[in-house]
């Protein structure tokens, strides 16, 4: 009786020292059923996604069309920017080509819902289409999009809510503003023919007025005031473009000043100098200028002494007659006779 207590006592004893052995060993095993589980899972899944490659491979083998059609449309509209994306349809080392078609109101309710290809990507290599030039009203514009592999076409893929272009985002234009002297001038960022921009500015300084002015195209520099020395002046602006009816929100405001500058003394010394100098000079050379036209074209002549009249006139008309006489027989010529009465 006492054997069978002490035989049960040590193959209880014994159980419980193996106890903690069999739970490790069983962990072991659940962790390395676990890692096998989620290798399998991982090699199931590349063996579906080269079952799908292999499968889009054979398709085009065997002269099937299955190309899988583009996925996710969207149109990413900015200032009157509208670019079509999707995503990609891949076959390994092949380069599919894209079509893309638009419908407006006016095809959907007087053209029996045709269909037109549009201008810039049919085809088309990227994943991508500027549809700016097909959409030419506010009204909405069905998109749809394909996908070509040789003479293997997809499906059609057309974009769930239809696109307007008054959708748009505007966002504020780029400017450039300058001093040119005492003018302040502003450039603003060319959006195209259909942004017109108008700015806002005013001098920094309480209850100054604001004004505000029109500008009908980008890309040109316009003058807006005259600044005062001293003083801020800011600029800000936003677009609108009339097709749709919208403005931009303002763009951040900027401002410029002029340092108050005034003439250096030396400066004003200088234009008083050059002033009183013309003043001087002016009259001189006129005067200056008269002697010498005067003497070139009135010339004075030096007579000799004795061309000189010394006596009174009265007594050289009063010559003897008897003395003229003399003078004729002693053979003077007439002009000498003329010089001598003279």
């Amino acid at each position: 009786m006492v054997l069978e207590e002490i035989e049960t006592s040590l193959i209880m004893w014994f159980s419980y020292a193996l106890i903690p052995c069999l739970l490790v060993e069983e962990a072991e095993t659940l962790k390395q059923a676990r890692k096998s589980l989620e290798g399998q899972s991982k090699r199931n899944k590349e063996d579906v996604a080269v079952f799908s490659d292999t499968f889009a491979i054979r398709a085009v083998g065997d002269g099937v069309a299955v190309l899988p059609a583009p996925q996710n449309l969207s149109v990413q509209s900015t200032n009157m920017k509208h670019v079509l994306t999707w995503s990609p349809v891949i076959v390994p080392e092949e380069i599919i080509h894209y079509s893309v078609e638009y419908q407006g109101e006016y095809e959907s309710l007087y053209m029996s819902h045709i269909w037109i290809p549009s201008s810039w990507c049919s085809p088309t290599q990227g994943p991508e289409c500027d549809i700016t030039d097909d959409i030419t009203a506010t009204v909405p514009y069905s998109l749809r999009v394909r996908a070509t592999l040789g003479s293997l076409t997809s499906a059609w893929s057309t974009l769930k809510h239809r696109f307007n272009r008054n959708s748009t985002i505007l966002t504020p234009p780029g400017m450039e503003i300058t001093k040119d002297g005492f003018h302040l001038v502003i450039k603003l960022e060319d959006l195209g023919p259909q942004f017109e921009f108008f700015v806002a500015y005013w001098k920094r300084e309480p209850g100054a007025k604001e004004h505000v002015k029109m500008v009908r195209r980008g890309g040109i520099p316009v003058h807006l005031e005259t600044m005062e020395p001293g003083a801020a002046h800011c600029v800000k602006v936003r677009t609108f473009v009339k097709a749709i009816g919208r403005h931009s929100a303002f763009s951040q405001t900027e401002c410029v000043k002029v340092q108050g500058e005034t003439l250096p003394l030396a400066l004003a010394l200088l234009s008083f100098v050059g002033f009183m100098l013309i003043l001087v000079v002016v009259p001189l050379s006129i005067w200056k200028m008269r002697r010498l036209l005067q003497h070139s074209c009135c010339p004075v002549v030096m007579l000799p002494d004795t061309l000189k009249i010394t006596s009174s006139p009265q007594k050289l008309i009063s010559c003897r007659r008897e003395e003229v006489e003399a003078c004729v027989a002693a053979g003077l010529s007439s002009e000498e006779l003329l010089r001598a009465w003279i």
